[in-house]
């Protein structure tokens, strides 16, 4: 078997994180979207009305914690102070990673 086919093999995760600090006002979520994109993962992105920045990503697990580890970093001008995750199984609700308006209620 190809490492293509293995590769897709592999179990999905599901990511959900809250991102707190000074992350809205900075291009947080275009940043997360992009860098959620390179990663090859799908889900959503969007401001929460406390501050926060909250998304749900799924995909590879190694690719999932290279997310967080870029979460924890942000874009120039964010100051992250912390970031909640939790993991669980990928439900296979998305076919991209987008933006979404702060009123979305989630999924």
């Amino acid at each position: 078997m190809s490492s293509d086919g293995a590769a897709h093999l592999r179990p999905q995760q599901r990511l959900t994180a809250a991102v707190f600090g000074r992350v809205q006002g900075v291009g947080f979520r275009w940043f997360v979207r992009e860098r959620a994109e390179g990663l090859g993962l799908v889900g959503w992105v969007r401001n929460r009305s406390d501050g926060a920045v909250e998304l749900v990503a799924e995909g590879p697990a190694a690719s999932l914690e290279r997310l967080v580890d870029e979460l924890r970093e942000g874009p120039r001008g964010a100051y992250v102070t912390r970031v909640d995750v939790a993991h669980g199984p990928a439900l296979g609700a998305f076919s991209m990673f987008e933006i979404r308006a702060g009123g979305h209620l989630g999924d």
